[in-house]
């Protein structure tokens, strides 16, 4: 074998071992609509439909508006947010586990981060009720999918 089809391997098999999915990756799943819809749209469209993870909400989220879920605790939510690159609407949409949105919600997290040095952030990634969001996004992406958008 070459030297450069070995090098070629290994950063191949770096590449993988990077990618596996562990404790520190959150869940995202990306649904495709079958029209473009601005977040307002969306949320108009999907409001009054039943979801597991709850009552769909619109959020404004610094300077963008996002669809959100009724969050488990402070670590846990799940969150609509439109893939547009520099366009006004989209088709698809990443739902994702995040944290308590809310321009105020993000600084208290942030301090309370600070302060703890961290500690605080670790619910997010190992508490059980990170494990109820990641299945909550996964049934709120195959719901909002089964509405046929």
């Amino acid at each position: 074998m070459s030297q450069s089809r070995r090098f070629h391997r290994r950063t191949e098999d770096a590449y993988q071992r990077r990618r596996r999915p562990g404790c520190w990756e959150s869940r995202l799943r990306i649904s495709g609509q079958k029209n473009d819809y601005t977040i307002e749209q969306l949320y108009e469209a999907i409001k009054d439909k039943p979801f597991s993870a709850g009552a769909p909400a619109l959020t404004k989220h610094g300077l963008s508006t996002i669809i959100t879920f009724p969050p488990l605790d402070r670590h846990n939510q799940v969150w609509i947010i439109p893939v547009t690159g520099f366009r006004k609407t989209a088709n698809k949409f990443q739902i994702s586990k995040n944290e308590l949105a809310g321009a105020g919600n993000a600084a208290i997290n942030m301090a309370l981060s600070d302060l703890t040095g961290g500690l605080t952030s670790w619910k997010g990634i190992t508490g059980s009720s990170a494990k109820a969001a990641e299945k909550l996004v996964d049934l709120t992406a195959d719901e909002l999918n089964a509405l046929g958008l």
